[in-house]
């Protein structure tokens, strides 16, 4: 759960949700309404596509769908391997993805094969956070922290924890920044702009790798 996490594993989750939002910014303009991250609204695309008789937009919908479970899988797969850095692992899946799709648009305005990987590698980032094999704290997976975020105002009014809405609202509040951000530098450079997540995410991921590392490297805590 996001709470469990503490105030600089917060500000951490808040950084990958803030570059998951800005690729899902870039790609929900660029393929005309398509998320990468968002799989509940390409389910329903792609259920809509089939009972209008648009199979394209039904193909591309479930292409993106299959990708990010695909990603969740090589994330996983790799999160297996024994190591202290197992975080570092997910994400380096995840970033080696967004690379690759960063790199299809080279010489190209970027196609069915930029918004797979693009939905690959969002699908591997939320295999960051997991307990017991199974996620504890979905990245992108806004509709659910929503929910987190009511129980606990509800309690709050009730007289329980004051604050323990808040980690749940920073996730929403980061997604929804990084989106903004990524659609207006979308709007202002086109997709290239994914390099810049690309190299967010590559960050983001050495990060891990030091706060895992044993002894503090650097003197920054796990």
């Amino acid at each position: 759960m996001a709470r469990s996490l503490g105030w600089r594993g917060i500000a951490y989750a808040s950084g990958l949700t803030a570059v998951a939002g800005f690729v899902d910014g870039v790609a929900f303009i660029h393929f005309g309404g398509y998320f990468v991250s968002f799989m509940s609204g390409n389910s329903t695309r792609s259920s809509a596509g089939l009972a209008e008789g648009n199979l394209l937009q039904w193909g591309l919908a479930m292409g993106l769908v299959l990708g990010f479970v695909l990603g969740v899988v090589a994330a996983s797969l790799a999160s297996q391997v024994p190591s202290v850095h197992r975080r570092g692992a997910v994400l380096s899946v995840s970033s080696a993805f967004l690379l690759a799709s960063a790199l299809t648009t080279l010489g190209s305005a970027g196609g069915a094969w930029t918004a797979v990987l693009m939905a690959m590698s969002m699908g591997a980032i939320n295999a960051t956070y997991t307990r017991r094999g199974e996620v504890s704290v979905g990245l992108t997976y806004m509709t659910g922290a929503l929910v987190k975020m009511g129980q606990h105002l509800a309690a709050a009014l009730a007289g329980g924890p004051k604050w323990a809405w808040l980690p749940y609202g920073a996730l929403w509040a980061m997604i929804t920044l990084g989106s903004l951000v990524g659609a207006f530098l979308y709007l202002q450079v086109g997709l290239p702009v994914l390099w810049l997540a690309a190299v967010a995410l590559v960050a983001w991921t050495v990060v891990a790798f030091v706060r895992d590392s044993p002894g503090r490297i650097f003197g920054i805590p796990r």
